[in-house]
């Protein structure tokens, strides 16, 4: 008799997150770095060693997710809390094939409201110790700014 599987490729490929003891493990700096106004930083900003003036310093793991993130970025910005407020994270990284850096939206959470990005890790998503994060806040007021995949760089 004949047993066929029902593992797809993509299964194959995704490698399982290792829980991560955070009693253990010692956390890493995550150098983060934030705007009001809904959009990310430009990368000309990350350019020879400058980086943007909004920078938080963060120790945490590499299983952080982004709700957790979100909610240590509202302890330092009271302004965030308030509900509806929208947080897009993005990952600044080192391009390899040319100077300079690229950015990679990861996914974003609503002060207020649950999402399906809550649960996201820094692992899950390829971030490497060094690389930057990114987060656009946008007020609840104003709505977001659509994907950036039209923006200028």
């Amino acid at each position: 008799m004949a047993v066929e599987s029902r593992v797809t490729q993509e299964e194959i490929k995704k490698e399982p997150e290792k829980p991560i003891d955070r009693e253990k493990t010692c956390p890493l700096l995550l150098r983060v770095f934030t705007t009001n106004n809904g959009r990310h930083h430009r990368m000309d900003e990350f350019s020879r060693g400058n980086v943007p003036s909004s920078e938080l310093q963060i120790y945490t793991w590499m299983d952080a997710t982004l709700k957790e993130l979100t909610s240590l970025v509202k302890e330092v910005y009271p302004e965030a809390r308030k509900k509806g407020t929208h947080f897009n994270f993005a990952i600044v990284f080192t391009d390899l094939k040319r100077p300079g850096y690229r950015v990679k939206e990861i996914g974003s959470t609503m002060s207020g409201r649950k999402g399906t990005d809550d649960s996201m890790t820094l692992q899950s998503q390829k971030f490497q110790i060094g690389d930057y994060l990114d987060i656009a806040i946008t007020p609840p007021n104003r709505a977001p700014p659509s994907s950036g995949r039209m923006r200028p760089y």
